[in-house]
């Protein structure tokens, strides 16, 4: 059934995303209509209704997504995206009141930097990454190439931005490392002309550029901390500010406003107003990771910031105070959790963080931090009163859910990092897998943790477990290729499944007399409790692991993800796909369904957190 093409298989209604690729240099775009932001994750793009937050999805690309601009109509979005050395990176057009796509311009190599519409919409112009180094000009009507050239000279560096003149369709202006150039677009001979711009003695890296309204000026942005600002007409520098306090880690997003006043993003997350070419701070505002992109609302009045961290805030220009609108994780999710018998809520887990998010208006409700550590796992105790977490240093740490304070944490739980982790219903034990295979059970009371139990058959890191709901017995997935179903009363052995593969995931079926198993050989197993005899096999898959697997709470359906990035519901009797989900852009690490079975909550490896709805309401 895997096998069949998804066309003919009903597909999930993807109701939400959590996700903002906040490393696209300027990806965060507001629509000129003032009512929308455009903003990448993996290789969609997504337009979200500022007043509702209904989101629409923009799906053609085949990976990551490099580069996002709106036209200054509103009309037309484009979008660059990356692909593998040898292959050609595709430019997406897309018509923003269709909702689909205009044109599909495939000339670059490997990479799409950097994308500017040109100010009538008549023309876009695109740059290639290092792999390719040259620019071209579209016809965005007809989406045809007009003409090309190298980006910049031989002994210069990369071309890192493009920007078009404000009032004139045939001039733009590239730069990069080393290399600032203004074109001339010579249309009846379908040719473009550089001049470069003389910076005399000055080496720098531009990374942003902005054009003054009237077109006299523009600015470069660069890594060193100061702005550079050029005639366009004369191409000639004509400033470099501030000389003394440069903006740290790099300038990385500029905006002119109408009061000609400009708004600085830097690489240490502040964002400052500055008045005149010295480049004067009048006001400045810390956020959480460096500025990406700064995009204006209107003539200004709201401005938004994107931050690589991640993060979406909201400024008004009045009192330039930050709001913070939209957030989720930068790097991979590894787990998800919801609480007992509850769907309103559910944590999830990454690199640094465990956050826990409202189900329906997907806000994060709370953030717990641990610097410069990765959490494998995380878990709601069935009484609700705490949040056990698995962790890279060897640690099991223990939060409480409303206020994410510390109560308590487990050192050296085990010996290379905690990989697992799951509590008995009674809230009275904890059993934790670790990277060198073993299997802990510790007894929890008040005010001590206690270590009952070691077990060691596993050769390799445990990767899922399962507790049995009467806390008789567990069952633990290894990449090892063992599954071990474990006597919790007398802690042996009680069965051992072996296969050819690196087990993922593991799960009981609601009335526990089967297990089913996943893992890197794409295939689903069913095994029978009582002696680990397997029952049958099923092909998961066509390509990729099996990450992530759970079954429904009335255990009629299951559903799993995977490396195929596809989200599958399955008959748990018939053993056939019944709906797929078709929208992550990353690896799907773990899936969940809510336990009233309004959703399916689906994690991924690019930080993306994706609900669906779930099909068959009963």
């Amino acid at each position: 059934m895997s096998g069949e093409s998804h066309e003919t298989i009903p597909q999930l209604e993807l109701e939400s995303v959590i996700g903002f690729n906040g490393r696209v240099p300027t990806g965060l775009n507001v629509h000129p209509d003032g009512e929308h932001l455009v903003y990448p994750l993996g290789c969609t793009i997504i337009i979200q209704a500022l007043r509702n937050r209904k989101q629409e999805f923009l799906h053609g690309h085949t990976n990551n997504v490099s580069y996002v601009t709106v036209s200054r109509s509103g009309q037309y979005i484009a979008s660059g995206q990356v692909t593998f050395m040898g292959f050609k990176a595709d430019i997406i057009i897309w018509d923003y009141s269709k909702r689909e796509i205009h044109a599909r311009l495939t000339l670059h190599k490997a990479k799409v930097e950097a994308l500017a519409f040109s100010p009538n919409d008549l023309y876009l112009v695109s740059l290639g990454g290092q792999d390719d180094g040259s620019v071209v000009v579209w016809n965005v009507a007809k989406g045809e190439a007009v003409c090309g050239s190298p980006a910049s000279a031989p002994s210069a560096g990369n071309c890192l931005t493009v920007k078009f003149s404000n009032n004139n369709d045939a001039v733009f202006i590239t730069a990069g490392n080393s290399t600032l150039r203004v074109w001339d677009l010579d249309l009846p001979n379908r040719k473009i002309h550089p001049t470069e711009c003389q910076t005399g003695q000055l080496k720098r890296i531009v990374t942003c550029l902005e054009v003054s309204d009237d077109d006299s000026f523009f600015f470069c942005g660069t890594s060193s901390g100061d702005i550079l600002t050029v005639n366009l007409k004369t191409k000639l520098l004509n400033s470099c500010a501030p000389q003394k306090k440069k903006f740290s880690l790099g300038v990385t997003a500029l905006k002119t406003l109408k009061t000609g006043d400009m708004l600085v993003g830097s690489g240490d997350g502040v964002v400052s107003l500055c008045k005149g070419t010295p480049f004067k701070v009048i006001k400045k505002v810390e956020l959480v990771g460096g500025v990406t992109s700064i995009s204006l609302r209107g003539q200004g009045h709201q401005f938004f910031t994107g931050s690589d961290a991640a993060q979406i805030y909201r400024f008004n220009y009045t009192d330039f105070k930050e709001e913070l609108v939209g957030t989720c994780h930068n790097e991979a999710v590894h787990d998800i959790s919801f609480p007992f018998g509850t769907s309103e809520l559910f944590a999830t887990c990454s690199k640094n963080d465990i956050r826990v998010w409202h189900t329906d208006t997907c806000k994060e409700l709370l953030r717990i931090t641990v610097p410069n550590m990765t959490c494998h796992a995380v878990e709601f105790m069935q009484d609700g009163k705490s949040i056990i977490s698995a962790w890279n240093d060897g640690k099991i740490r223990v939060f409480t859910p409303e206020s994410g304070k510390l109560i308590y944490a487990i050192n050296n739980a085990h010996s290379m990092g905690v990989t697992a982790i799951a509590a008995t219903s009674d809230c009275k034990k904890i059993i934790s897998g670790g990277g060198e295979g073993q299997v802990r059970v510790w007894e929890i009371g008040k005010g001590f943790q206690r270590l009952i139990e070691a077990m060691k058959e596993h050769k390799s890191s445990v990767s899922c477990i399962k507790v049995k709901r009467n806390n008789t017995e567990c069952v633990t997935a290894s990449s090892d290729g063992t599954c071990i179903i474990w006597d919790l009363v007398r802690f042996v052995r009680n069965h051992m499944v072996l296969s050819n593969t690196l087990f993922r995931c593991v799960c009981y079926h609601t009335e526990e007399f089967q297990i089913i198993t996943s893992g890197s050989d794409r295939k689903i197993g069913y095994w029978e409790v009582f002696d680990g005899s397997p029952i049958r096999e099923l092909e998961g898959s066509l390509s990729g692991s099996i990450n992530g697997m759970d079954i429904s709470p009335d255990g009629t359906h299951f559903v799993t993800g995977g490396d195929d990035k596809l989200v599958k519901m399955w008959g748990y009797n018939e053993g056939e796909v019944t709906h797929v989900g078709i929208g992550h852009s990353g690896s799907i690490t773990r899936i969940k369904v809510c336990p009233n079975a309004r959703s399916i909550i689906s994690i991924s490896a690019d930080g993306a957190i994706l609900r669906w709805k779930y099909p068959l309401l009963s």
